[in-house]
């Protein structure tokens, strides 16, 4: 696995590289084995650089990462402490991350859908009414086809507010969410399963043809 490590107003020392490399590689053998890559970022934090910041990205497979943060007063503390939520997430979808990992890998290229992120400016109130607000980065992402129990997974391990996916049962576009409350929300649209019940007797029909063929 291929490990980055750098620091961002933080100079970082062999010996805490050293730690890094050898604790995340740890962590890769023992709860997963397949990770491609990690990214870990130091950074000064609070008034007067007092704290720092570790920011650790995994990469466990396609298109599935895990992040984790930590802000404490070392910066041994603060990567310890990303790390080991790191490993228990890793943990807690141990079973699921593989039996997901096989079933992704094995479904064919353009399986996704590509759809286009933007980022919009914020300052709302000061766009005339009627316009759309200014966009202010543009991005290529892929929607992918998951189980809901997937899609929370992977929302779950990335950190994410929101995720949109394609539902497995029937192929429509849904949407999960964080609730305020700490929940998961998940919007269905009433029309998608009158599209899985047209796509299912339209399959049925051409499996009948060809098999009268």
């Amino acid at each position: 696995m291929q490990v980055t490590i750098q620091g961002k107003q933080i100079d970082l020392g062999n010996a805490l590289r050293v730690h890094v490399q050898e604790k995340m590689e740890d962590v890769n053998s023992k709860f997963f084995n397949r990770a491609t890559f990690a990214t870990v970022t130091f950074s000064r934090e609070g008034h007067g650089h007092g704290l720092v910041k570790t920011h650790i990205t995994l990469q466990v497979g396609k298109n599935i990462k895990v992040l984790a943060d930590a802000t404490e007063g070392d910066a041994y503390l603060s990567f310890d402490r990303a790390s080991d939520k790191i490993a228990d997430q890793l943990r807690r979808y141990k079973k699921r991350l593989r039996d997901h990992h096989e079933r992704i890998e094995k479904l064919p290229d353009g399986e996704a859908l590509s759809a286009r992120e933007h980022v919009l400016a914020d300052g709302h109130d000061e766009i005339p009414h009627g316009d759309d607000p200014p966009i202010i980065a543009e991005m290529t992402m892929e929607i992918e086809t998951l189980s809901v129990s997937e899609a929370v997974m992977r929302m779950d391990l990335a950190g994410l507010p929101a995720l949109m996916f394609r539902n497995a049962s029937h192929d429509g576009l849904n949407m999960i969410y964080r609730r305020a409350d700490g929940n998961v929300g998940w919007v269905d649209p009433v029309g998608n399963h009158v599209i899985a019940k047209t796509t299912h007797k339209t399959s049925h029909r051409e499996k009948s043809k060809a098999g009268r063929a």
